[in-house]
């Protein structure tokens, strides 16, 4: 396989995956776009984003014909941001499955690539955050979450991650909301009686 790499400057990619721009890929989470290169393997042309991840030390290169069914994204929105951090104050859902079953469950939701799924593991596990009988695994996997959730929140909200932590870390300490809010008598108003004739 003879393979032949040159970097370009490719319109269609260059409007969307920017030289520089963050993006966010699901199974490695945040990482930053360092252009686009042209290959040429066994005689096909093919176009591939080039992105940095940081924090795992690796480049990964992707087809852009295959980056949208890859679930490669760019950062999301600040509404979409503080809908996962609504998210985080609710009630942690109980899971009745066993530890494996639910660890799947988690890690599905981790590799989604969604701000809300995510915040939704970080919620579950963040209960017992400091039991000292928690496992090795599920410690891994909320701190996978909570890892995912601080680096898209610090990169959409233009802060450091320390800043995002503390804000993710004060909303899943938060009082929980517990059902649905009471209605103020007051503002009720009566709708009208049919009469029946």
């Amino acid at each position: 396989m003879v393979e032949k790499a040159r970097t370009s400057t490719a319109p269609k990619a260059a409007s969307k995956y920017r030289k520089g721009s963050m993006v966010v890929y699901p199974a490695h989470g945040l990482g930053k776009v360092l252009g686009t290169e042209i290959r040429e393997i066994s005689g096909h042309s093919l176009e591939l984003i080039v992105i940095h991840f940081e924090k795992d030390r690796m480049t990964l290169r992707v087809p852009f014909d295959k980056a949208r069914n890859s679930g490669l994204r760019g950062l999301s929105s600040l509404e979409l941001m503080d809908e996962a951090i609504e998210t985080l104050k609710g009630r942690a859902q109980k899971g009745r499955a066993i530890w494996a079953r639910r660890a799947q469950d988690f890690g599905a939701k981790i590799s989604s690539g969604n701000p809300i799924r995510i915040a939704e593991v970080v919620r579950d596990l963040h209960v017992n955050v400091d039991a000292p009988n928690r496992s090795y695994s599920e410690r891994q996997i909320y701190e996978a979450a909570l890892d995912r959730l601080v680096r898209e929140l610090a990169a959409v909200a233009g802060v450091g991650e320390q800043t995002a932590n503390q804000r993710v870390l004060k909303a899943a300490d938060a009082p929980k909301i517990v059902g649905k809010p009471k209605m103020d008598a007051a503002k009720v108003v009566d709708a009208p009686t049919a009469v029946a004739a």
